[in-house]
Formats: structure tokens, sequence, C-alpha cells
């Protein structure tokens, strides 16, 4: 069967509903991940979805093709992707969520983990191959059943995370999927909750729901102003990513939230490993040290931040986009509203919430910026950078992903996206001034490799 090699990604399979994405290619997806799944003695599939409008269509093809594999599946039904994730670490140790995370609403995929693992790269190439060259191998067996996960998620963070107070908070899920279980959750645990657009509506009619966008959390700081409340948390389309604003309005970015969650971690896992990505803030690093562990700076990725933890034994993990992955104390996934649970357990201690989030290390940055290339392009680019990327001390120079350049004042980053053709850029100064000669000099750079470049804001 041929599909379109577009929607294979570097972390997931997602496309255009119905162009390039339908449900022939779920069904034969299914196929395919349960024939490896078969092939490692995985005989147990969890499947959830989403709020999209293509959801329902796509995942029953989907569960379709499992079950012809001879794949006992586990339908959750409507869930976050932290939740698919958390079925695929209670009840058996692979799942699948059919979701368009934060991309524009006629979009939809899948994100998989396979035998405990998230998986990406050539694993998701090798469905691809495998679905082209026969599509997988067909047993008898395969059956399906329907659990909720809802109250065993809800009872396991409710029994983990305890509130030093009360705490008055407004919740705005965007009309995405965590609108049916973060504000009960949060009630939960004792807060009083403000909700904003908590209808789970595939049209997303009010806002995107992506709280790396400001533009995203305007609704969020009104109601701060408007009302009591002293904290706004904003999530995803499919709530595995947490949005922090302040009473003051200010958008605590997910670096700075890594500074807060190292220091609480790392006060019951002294000495423990910090893993971070290239986009983060080099304030994070000497913040992880003074806290008594050890930072990590990582390749960008959900599953290769995750792939590296592992492989350190790390008890906590994030990223610039907003993921953050706790494995002290949970499961060791991304999951929004357990971030947001954590944040109000360690903010509830304090007095004033806003004082402990605003007194965090800060500088001066840009946000993510792109440079439109042609298919290919990016990786091409970078490759010309690293030649290119000859520095004098006291500048030092990772190629770890893509070309990041360290001055004692500030940062340059410059990589290929894995799931787009662009090129990602961030600078970050101590000051205004450090920032635009930083900006400056990796523009300069930039110009040698690709000088048609043309900077833009971020697409997502």
């Amino acid at each position: 069967m041929q599909v379109s090699a577009s929607i294979f990604k570097a972390y997931d399979v997602r496309g255009v509903v119905p162009s390039t994405l339908d449900e022939r290619v779920a069904e034969a997806l299914g196929l395919a991940f349960g024939t490896v799944a078969r092939r490692q003695d995985e005989r147990t599939v969890a499947v959830g979805r989403d709020g999209r409008l293509s959801g329902p269509a796509l995942s029953a093809a989907l569960i379709r093709g499992l079950v012809a594999a001879g794949i006992d599946v586990i339908d959750v039904g409507v869930v976050t992707t932290p939740m698919l994730y958390f079925a695929a670490a209670t009840l058996c140790h692979s799942g699948i969520q059919v979701t368009g995370s934060h991309n524009p609403k006629d979009y939809n995929g899948f994100k998989m983990v396979l035998g405990g693992r998230a998986i990406y790269g050539d694993d998701i190439q090798a469905l691809r191959q495998l679905i082209e060259r026969d599509g997988g191998e067909r047993a008898e067996g395969g059956r399906v059943r329907h659990v909720n996960v809802a109250g065993p998620y809800r009872d396991r963070i409710v029994g983990d995370v305890k509130l030093a107070r009360p705490m008055k908070i407004v919740v705005d899920c965007g009309n995405g999927v965590a609108g049916a279980s973060a504000p009960a959750l949060f009630r939960a645990l004792g807060c009083e909750v403000i909700e904003l657009f908590s209808e789970v509506d595939g049209n997303f009619p009010h806002h995107h729901p992506d709280p790396s966008k400001p533009e995203n959390l305007r609704d969020v700081i009104r109601a701060l102003a408007e009302t009591d409340a002293e904290l706004g948390l904003a999530f995803d389309g499919d709530g595995d990513r947490l949005g922090i604003v302040t009473k003051d309005g200010h958008n605590i970015f997910p670096d700075r939230q890594m500074v807060l969650f190292a220091r609480d971690v790392l006060s019951r896992v002294p000495g423990g490993a910090i893993v971070y990505d290239v986009k983060c803030s080099q304030r994070l690093g000497p913040a992880i040290e003074a806290a008594g562990g050890v930072p990590h700076i990582y390749k960008t990725g959900h599953s290769l931040i995750k792939a590296r933890m592992k492989e350190l034994d790390s008890p906590l993990g994030g990223e610039m986009s907003g993921h953050i992955f706790f494995k002290e104390r949970w499961f060791g996934f991304d999951d929004g509203s357990y971030a947001g649970a954590r944040l109000l357990e360690i903010l509830s201690r304090h007095p004033d919430a806003n004082a402990v989030l605003n007194g965090l290390p800060t500088s001066h940055s840009t946000p993510e910026l792109n440079v439109a290339c042609a298919e290919g392009e990016p990786h091409a680019v970078v490759k010309a950078l690293v030649d290119l990327a000859r520095f004098e001390a006291p500048a030092r120079v990772s190629t770890i992903d893509g070309v990041r350049v360290d001055w004692p004042d500030g940062f340059g980053l410059i990589r290929a996206s894995n799931t787009t053709p662009v090129l990602v850029l961030r600078f970050e100064g101590q000051t205004t001034e450090a920032l635009h000669r930083i900006e400056a000099t990796m523009l300069d750079l930039l110009k040698q490799a690709k000088p048609d470049a043309v900077v833009g804001a971020s697409a997502h």
C-alpha cells in the first residue's frame, strides 16, 4: 500500500485529514504496529484519542488494524495523551494516542509507545516500510475491551500531590481534550477553579490550544486581571504541555519552570541528572548545579529526551516547547496536568505564589524563530554551519543538535526542525546589548550558509 511519506515524522505520524491521512492509513498503521508489537511479544495495546473531529473514525480504523494483527486492544476513549501513556504504563506496556496535538484542526496523527518506550526516528520509518511492503501479518484472537482510566489516573495524582493551602486558579483548556479532566483534577486537589473553554470541541472556536503562543494566553491574562485568582494554567490540544501565567500577566516559559521543578526534585534526589534541550536558557544549567544536581543538555524532541532520561536514570527532564517529564514520583512521561499539580504543590507552600515565579532567574531572549527552507534543506544548512562555526574563547560551540554557541553573557542557537522544513533559531542575552550582539553574530553566520535566509516567527 502506498502512503504519503510526509506524514511519518521524527516523533510521530501526523498529517492533514483526509488528504494525507485517512481511515485507510489508520487501519494500515494498526496492522503494521500490531505486527511489530507481536514480534516483540507485546500482545496488548491501549488506544485513546483527543477531541478532534476526525478522531472517532481514525481511532475505530486503527483498532480494526490492531485487532486484525491479533492484538488485544484496551480502548480508553477520549483522553489526554498523558492519560493514554498512563494506561500504557499501568494496564499494559504499549499504546497509541490518536491526536493532532497543537496542530490546526484539520490535522490528526498518532503518538506511539511500544514496550514501554516512545518510538521515534527509524522505528517510525520501519512502520512506513512495513505498510508499503506487505502491510504486516494478520492473526486470530484480537479483541477489544473498553476501560475508563479517568478515575485511576486522578486518584493516582491526588494520592501523590498535596497542597499546603487551597489556591484559586484559572484553567484554560482551549477546547482541547484536557477540558474533560483537568478542571476536575485541580478541584480534587483542593483548588477553586475558574474554567475557560473546557468544552471539548475540535473546531477550537475560541483560540488555538497552544500555550507556547502568547496570543493564546490573552483570555487567561484577562481572567486573572478581573478576578481574585492567583495563577493561570493553560493546556495544549492533547494535554501534554503546560502554560503558566502569573497574576500580573507574565508567561513563565518552560525553561524557567524547570528551575523551580529541579530545585524541588533535587531536594529529594540529591545529585540527580536533570535533562533539558538545547533551546533552554543558559541560566538553567547553573541553577541545577546550585540545587545539587547535574545538568545534561540534549537534543530537542520529547521522545529523545525520554530516551536520554532512561539512560541517565534521570528524575526530571524538560523541553522549551513545554514538555515536562517527571520520573520522581511519576512515570517519566510528559503530562501537563501532572506538571500543573506539582507546580501548585510547590507554590502552595508560599503565601505569594507570584513572587516565587517572578523571582526565578531571567534574561532577555527572543521567542523561537523560524527560517523557512526547501524540503531537505535545513539539515544541509546546519551541516555547513557546523563547518563554519569557528569562535574564539570564551565562546563554546556545541553541535549536539544544530549549532549552539555559548558566551559568558548569553547564547545563540540554529538547528534543523525534525518535524517541518525550517531552521529553528533562539537567542538569549543577560542584557539587551548582549542579546542584540549575539543575534547579529549568529545571523551573520547563518547568512554565510544560507544567503537568502528570512527570519520569521515560529509557526509550530
